[in-house]
């Protein structure tokens, strides 16, 4: 399976005094002295099969424009005005055989890692590739602002394990931000540096919680400038030009094969390179014989060697969610533009870790019906593979299509299953009510408003019963509850996630329209977006006629309760276990090295990028030494300094929204209708299986 998340048995970045890893190297671009010799940056052998295999647009017009019959074009990168180093990830450098601190060093390093120069054997172009966004196809997208650089042959001596998880043998290398492209539509093809800063850290951050993705290399910055409106407010500023550096065994995704597809029955738009049958299955033989050979070896068959290449693409897929789900990330926006073919995490844009959990979590502010919020990402996934599996028709026969796409509820769920099973500790045995003690565990994470990450941490502190402790019992479960009670939101917090978004006019007037008019409602709203905002304003009427004390009386006991079932089944993997010890500390350790303590919160990048905006890159730059972790003043990785320590409870879910004085404008008579009954499924409130949301321009 290639991949890019470190295979380990226990997480690395979660082991307190052992040896870690060396992600980031810190040397100021002042205290760099001359090159010795050639740069390293020259030294790279670039093999770039992906070129020569997969058809390149032989126009070299320049500007936006339409590309037929190619999967890449030739490009210029645009050179930045001073380019100069934020942050390089040592760590990621070492797969394309370079050191850190050499890169870091080399005054060409900015120059050639921003696009500004070109390195020898590179041979930039940006690929084409389509997407249905936001659930409607968007035709002809492309790399509008991310850059192909080449691919780097692995350099002799490197981990077996990495070669196993990338058989190519090379490394595509990117530059995100480095300018127009055929691609880039109506934008300029240029990034900044708050999105290169979240992008690198999530990136780096993922890898080491063990998760695939692509790697970042590197962030540049320079004096270069573009003109953002940060807010949408009317009042764009100047912002920094800053790029990327992307590292993947392949940067090609789900859209990549729908350049191939006819008009689409809803949009109206198609593929570039539609009616070119061929190319479709030059890019499948590219795919499957460069990063799948032991498919290619074993399916003499093309169709049979098809379907299996289907079916690992939906495991890895279902895999990836299901870890994702499992430590409370949430991608944004999961077009199948931003979908890998290898089962990597791609495109790092809206993406956040969720503090207090919520299902219903959504990260992307212009995702208003969340139909890419947390709880719905297993289900968009599929939805994902089945839209692939329509472009690689006819290649891929669609009853064995459907056959496959079939299975992925059951392998999401065994991934799932697995890792919560760590994550809470039941290693021995697997029984059919462990669903039930999760499914009652998030339920009571949501109703306390529990911090999602914390909260598992924690976990591991509540001891399995042993003989002789029943009198002991009830003191235990109420130690382990306050525990876990002091990771619950406040009343005022619960208050501020449960007030409504939408103006209680614009609700009333959805409300009376799903009623009076079910066809003219479903043009301008949904049922699901409406049931959120009513299952809201329930919970905020209770909470409104609740007092602190009161509040933590209910959490406690939930807390008891829960508690009270998860020691009933820890008591069933000490039967047959002469040797509890043993036991409780092998339950420990791999608690502790599944449930990590501190994620990418957003608070945390958010400190990084603004210390990085006012000229401070020691809250990006970061360094660990090989026996202890020391930190040089980075916001992400300050966080890491709890690694001795339990995780202390965030204060990024500390959103104060409007509450008393949405009830004077109008909420009080909405709350009261909602008690009263309110809405009704089957009363023109049908579920829609298309959404009307414009699509998502993001650039790649």
């Amino acid at each position: 399976m290639a991949y890019l998340g470190p295979r380990l048995g226990v997480s690395r970045l979660f082991l307190p005094r052992v040896t870690v890893f060396r992600v980031l190297c810190t040397v100021r671009m002042d205290e760099m002295g001359l090159a010795v010799g050639r740069s390293a940056l020259e030294r790279l052998d670039f093999d770039n099969v992906a070129l020569k295999k997969l058809p390149l647009d032989p126009s070299d017009e320049p500007g936006v424009r339409i590309v037929k019959g190619a999967c890449f074009s030739r490009v210029n990168p645009e050179p930045l005005s001073n380019p100069r180093f934020v942050a390089v990830s040592g760590e990621a450098l070492a797969l394309l055989g370079l050191a850190g601190e050499e890169v870091m060093n080399d005054p060409l390093g900015p120059e050639y890692l921003s696009g500004s120069k070109v390195m020898p054997g590179s041979e930039p172009a940006a690929h084409c590739y389509c997407g249905h966004q936001f659930g409607q196809f968007a035709g002809q997208l492309g790399d509008g602002a991310a850059c192909y650089l080449g691919e780097v042959t692995v350099p002799p001596g490197q981990n077996p394990e990495l070669l196993r998880e990338n058989p190519s043998g090379r490394w595509e290398i990117q530059v995100k931000g480095a300018g127009l492209t055929p691609y880039s539509r109506k934008a300029d093809g240029r990034k900044v540096l708050r999105s290169s800063v979240r992008e690198f850290l999530c990136s780096e951050a993922m890898f080491f919680l063990g998760i695939p993705t692509t790697r970042a290399g590197s962030v540049v910055t320079s004096d270069s400038k573009v003109i953002r409106d940060i807010y949408y407010s009317g009042n764009p500023c100047y912002e920094k030009c800053s790029v990327v550096l992307r590292i993947a065994p392949t940067f090609l995704r789900f859209g990549s094969f729908e350049i191939f597809k006819p008009a689409d029955e809803f949009t109206g738009r198609q593929g570039p390179s539609y009616g070119r049958e061929e190319i479709r299955g030059q890019m499948l033989d590219y795919v499957i014989e460069m990063f799948y050979p032991e498919i290619q070896r074993d399916h003499p068959d093309r169709l049979e060697r098809n379907v299996a290449f289907f079916r690992e693409v939906m495991s890895r897929t279902a895999r990836l969610v299901a870890q994702w789900q499992c430590v409370g990330f949430c991608h944004g926006v999961l077009n199948t533009d931003n979908m890998s073919v290898l089962g990597l995490t791609l495109d790092y844009g809206p993406y956040g870790f969720m503090d207090r959990f919520d299902p219903d979590f959504i990260c992307n502010a212009s995702d208003n019906s969340g139909r890419y919020s947390y709880k719905a990402q297993p289900a968009i996934c599929r939805w994902n593979l089945v839209k692939l599996a329509e472009a690689l028709a006819p290649e891929l026969p669609p009853d064995r299509a459907k056959a496959v796409t079939d299975e992925y509820l059951d392998h999401f769920n065994r991934f799932y299953l697995e890792n919560m099973r760590k994550k809470l500790g039941l290693l021995r045995k697997e029984e059919p009510e462990d669903e039930i003690l999760i499914t009652e565990l998030l339920r009571t994470m949501h109703d306390t408003g529990a911090d999602f990450t914390n909260t598992f941490r924690n976990l591991a502190q509540i001891s399995c019963p042993s003989e002789g402790e029943t009198e002991r019992d009830e003191e235990i479960v109420k130690k382990a509850s306050e525990l876990l009670l002091e990771q619950c939101a406040s009343l005022e917090e619960l208050k501020s996630a449960n007030t409504p978004t939408m103006d209680p006019r614009e609700l009333s007037m959805l409300l009376s329209m799903a009623q009076s008019n079910p066809a003219l409602f479903e043009m301008i709203s949904d049922r699901a977006t409406i049931a959120r905002q009513l299952d809201r304003m329930s919970k905020l009427k209770v909470l409104l006629e609740t007092s602190q004390d009161e509040l933590r009386a209910r959490q406690a006991q939930e807390w008891i309760s829960w508690i009270a079932l998860y020691r009933k089944r820890l008591a069933r993997e000490l039967e047959g276990q002469s040797d509890i010890q043993v036991v409780q500390e092998e339950r420990a350790r791999v608690m502790d090295g599944t449930n990590p303590r501190v994620v990418l919160r957003n608070y945390i990048a958010q400190n990084a990028i603004e210390a990085a905006e006012s000229g401070d890159f020691s809250e990006v730059r970061i360094h660990f030494s090989q026996s202890s972790v020391t930190l040089e003043c980075s916001a992400f990785l300050q966080c890491l300094s709890v690694i001795n320590s339990l995780g202390c409870r965030s204060n990024g879910s500390s959103r104060f929204w409007r509450n008393r004085f949405l009830l004077s404008q109008g909420w009080s008579f909405l709350l009261g209708w909602v008690h009263t009954g309110g809405l009704h499924r089957g009363r023109g409130m049908k579920e829609r299986s298309h959404s009307r949301e414009p699509p998502h321009h993001q650039q790649t």
